[in-house]
């Protein structure tokens, strides 16, 4: 999976439920996207949090390669948003100290802040998976083939991906290499959350915010086996 910022529940399902769990970080960069934002819950409802990256002139730069424009105050912006909206949430003060730290670090990447920022949350949710990122692997090929040769040389002999990528991927020419497929089965579960009517794919700190402990649980009974 790409490096999101502030990833949904889904995002760490997916990890809980792999042996090994793959940060596609060698593709490309698309503006717009989860790659660089994500979204809270404030007193008004959704509200979106977006890291500037300098992306002017790099239309096909990968998302290892994409740099933070921090001539930007970004994170102050950011991480006093998340201060305002869930400094009344029954886990705020459990989490809020580790956060800070997360967020004080210099990052010259995206992926930097991205991985970052999930690796935290992964193991404040529970999840014990081991990760690694695919431009550590120097993998050939493109699309599904890039995918495949990751498959083969980590030993793998399933992938578990998101049910929108069953559009994408030719099941066939996995089944050719020996690779099963298996795809999501994501039913968002509804959990305690602030400022009235419940508000679903939001980034998962919003679960963390309010369930703490709990989390994990409310993850895994999300999925339709």
């Amino acid at each position: 999976m790409q490096p999101t910022y502030l990833p949904w529940l889904g995002y760490f399902e997916l990890m809980e439920n792999c042996d090994i769990f793959v940060y596609l970080d060698d593709v490309q960069y698309v503006k717009k996207t989860f790659h660089s934002r994500n979204k809270i819950k404030a007193k008004a409802g959704e509200l979106l949090l977006t890291v500037p990256v300098l992306s002017k002139g790099n239309f096909f730069q990968l998302l290892s390669h994409t740099r933070i424009n921090n001539d930007i105050n970004w994170k102050r912006k950011h991480f006093k948003s998340i201060e305002i909206n869930y400094c009344k949430a029954p886990y705020y003060n459990k989490y809020i100290d580790g956060l800070r730290r997360v967020y004080a670090k210099e990052y010259s990447y995206l992926v930097e802040l991205n991985v970052n920022l999930i690796e935290w949350m992964m193991k404040k949710i529970g999840i014990k998976t081991e990760t690694m990122r695919s431009s550590q692997l120097e993998i050939d090929g493109a699309k599904d083939n890039r995918i495949v040769n990751i498959c083969k040389i980590l030993k793998a002999n399933i992938l578990y991906d998101t049910f929108g990528a069953k559009k994408v991927l030719d099941e066939s020419y996995f089944n050719e290499n020996n690779i099963e497929l298996i795809f999501q089965n994501f039913n968002h579960p509804k959990y305690g959350q602030q400022w009235g009517q419940f508000i679903s794919y939001l980034s998962a700190l919003d679960l963390l915010m309010n369930d703490g402990p709990n989390s994990l649980e409310i993850i895994r009974s999300s999925v339709s086996k």
